[in-house]
């Protein structure tokens, strides 16, 4: 039996088979953090002369702290080179995600990026994604909305860019749904991007916020203040018991990420990492994986951590997994429809 399940006697199954089976929502997770070495071995087969060996690939992605972890994210987007790359990896991120269980993922795709570095033309990607997309769905089973990604250190005349573009491909496809701010914080304050945020929601995009990752809790605050929907991260909001009881009070759903906090050493120990906190004062807390092949833990395994390592009950991932899709920018039909099958997910 379970170590804590030990208050309900008939729960006698194996968690991972129970964890992966829950049907679950994947809020915060970044297209190009998505690329497994195996991808990134497969795409430099196509496009280089002398191609990446699997050793090899898994050393692009070493990494000794959160700087570093940024340089190593943008060493695999450079292996990206057409935009038959792009329908490959979101072809090849649903098929993963559908092996753990997600029926449903909001993922961000950094257009601030393919801006920045002008490697790829962004209306081709965007097609190509699509199309990755879209054969996803139809063979794995799995939705998928884009939120199109800013990085905010990169400067508001850029990420403007980047929100106004966001506004012209939700016109053409209806998967584009939001749009966020990624990258360093601490030059991107999040208060700088008020009036765009304004901006991106007259245009009808959701929004979304990176914030209290590797800065404090007045970046969480921040985000509240600039009318966030969502925050990812909010590592630091524990430091804050007035901010702690307005998350809680307006039910501002949290995209946590407990081992990307743990590899970035955001976080200093796992038991100092709050999810548990947040979870039991009421706070809207949902699980999210970020950049998998970064952290070395997907979704499915980080709801095994939360098992394991902070004692939370089936039932209570069962509510996380319903948070998960409450917290979903989907349309209600599709919204209720997935929470009742959560709500009918038994033992």
């Amino acid at each position: 039996m379970p170590r804590n399940a030990s208050s309900d006697a008939r729960i006698k199954v194996d968690p991972e088979v129970w964890l992966r089976n829950l049907p679950k929502a994947e809020l915060h997770l970044h297209l190009e953090g998505s690329i497994t070495p195996e991808t990134l071995v497969e795409l430099s087969h196509r496009n280089d002369a002398q191609p990446l060996t699997l050793e090899a690939a898994r050393n692009v992605y070493s990494y000794t702290d959160f700087p570093s972890f940024l340089m190593s994210f943008k060493a695999v987007t450079e292996r990206l080179h057409a935009p038959a790359d792009y329908e490959t990896i979101t072809y090849n991120m649903l098929r993963d995600l559908s092996a753990q269980g997600v029926r449903h993922a909001e993922v961000y795709i950094s257009i601030g990026i393919l801006y920045r570095f002008a490697r790829l033309d962004v209306d081709e990607v965007m097609a190509a994604v699509e199309r990755g997309r879209e054969r996803g769905e139809r063979e794995f089973g799995v939705t998928l909305l884009w939120i199109v990604d800013a990085v905010r250190h990169f400067g508001l005349e850029e990420c403007a860019r980047v929100f106004r573009k966001a506004s012209e491909l939700k016109q053409k496809y209806p998967s584009v749904v939001g749009i966020g701010i990624g990258g360093d914080e601490a030059r991107g304050p999040a208060q700088d991007f008020r009036e765009l945020y304004a901006e991106a929601k007259e245009n009808g995009l959701r929004l979304t916020c990176h914030a209290g990752e590797s800065t404090g809790p007045q970046s969480v605050w921040a985000a509240v203040n600039i009318g966030a929907e969502r925050i990812g991260h909010a590592l630091t909001a524990q430091q804050d018991d007035d901010l702690i009881a307005i998350l809680a009070e307006r039910q501002i759903p949290l995209e946590l990420n407990i081992t990307s906090n743990l590899r970035t050493g955001c976080c200093p120990s796992l038991f100092e990492h709050p999810v548990k906190r947040y979870f039991e004062e009421g706070l809207m807390v949902t699980i999210n994986s970020d950049d998998p092949p970064f952290f070395g833990a997907n979704l499915l395994e980080e709801y095994l951590l939360a098992y394991r390592e902070f004692e939370f009950t089936f039932e209570q991932l069962r509510e996380l997994a319903a948070n998960s899709v409450e917290a979903s920018f989907l349309p209600p039909e599709r919204k209720l429809a997935l929470l009742g099958e959560v709500e009918r997910y038994g033992w």
